[in-house]
């Protein structure tokens, strides 16, 4: 999916969370959202992602206005994820039983994606009983499970078990790769950003400061405010 934002804002009271003039997106790239908190990062997505309207402005998918139709080959996971009370497999096949899977195709292709997360040892186990990471494991199997042409992951492996983490960024490279899609990745993770992201997107207070691959934005970015940030992101790794 082509992805464009036009004179995009958002706004809150008299607060503008975000103002965007124009940003393109191509189909088959990863990029990565990188920025202080309050930057605007959660709020585009979920723009994009048709959760919420913009105050003003437009979105384009594949040159038309985003509608209720693109938006089932979009997907969206949240930091905070909500998991349906029922099991773990049930969370994750819902997306097929909406797009009107067959039963048969459901089951296989469920529990294939559960091998590939390693959690399908809890398969049978009710939401409700997961822990924190657990949850954030789920909710990503669910937003991958229909090959969506667009992947939107707010911080998707923020509470995750390092262990888990390579699982998780090598599913959201494969299926880029599989499926030609658009992947849009909040992380703070510098680290994570330089390893899987074609592009990185950098904002604040709900700009956009830069556009453009790793080395123009980690080593030759001439924005003060991008060299700022990334001080304070390697220094806190460097405690770490």
């Amino acid at each position: 999916m082509d992805i464009k934002v036009k004179n995009l804002k958002k706004q809150y009271g008299n607060k503008i969370i975000l103002d965007i003039e124009e940003l393109n997106l191509t189909s088959g790239k990863i990029y990565g959202i990188i920025g202080p908190n309050g930057a605007g990062k959660s709020t585009l997505l979920k723009i994009i992602s048709g959760l919420e309207e913009p105050t003003e402005g437009k979105v384009y998918i594949d040159g038309e206005r985003l509608d209720d139709l693109k938006m089932k080959h979009i997907t969206y996971s949240n930091q905070k994820p909500y998991l349906y009370r029922t099991t773990v497999f049930n969370n994750v096949s819902y997306p097929l039983k909406f797009r009107k899977m067959n039963k048969e195709n459901i089951n296989s292709t469920v529990n294939d994606i559960l091998h590939e997360f390693k959690i399908e040892h809890i398969k049978d186990n009710q939401a409700i009983s997961l822990s924190g990471g657990e949850t954030q494991k789920v909710a990503l199997a669910r937003a991958l499970v229909f090959d969506p042409k667009c992947l939107l992951l707010d911080e998707p492996t923020a509470n995750i078990d390092p262990d888990y983490v390579e699982i998780i960024e090598k599913a959201v490279i494969d299926r880029n790769k599989k499926n030609n899609s658009t992947v849009l990745i909040i992380t703070h993770n510098i680290s994570q950003a330089r390893r899987i992201c074609d592009e990185i997107i950098f904002l604040n207070n709900g700009k956009i400061v830069e556009v453009g691959n790793m080395k123009e934005i980690f080593l030759n970015s001439n924005s003060n405010i991008i060299r700022k940030f990334l001080d304070i992101e390697y220094c806190a790794l460097e405690k770490l």
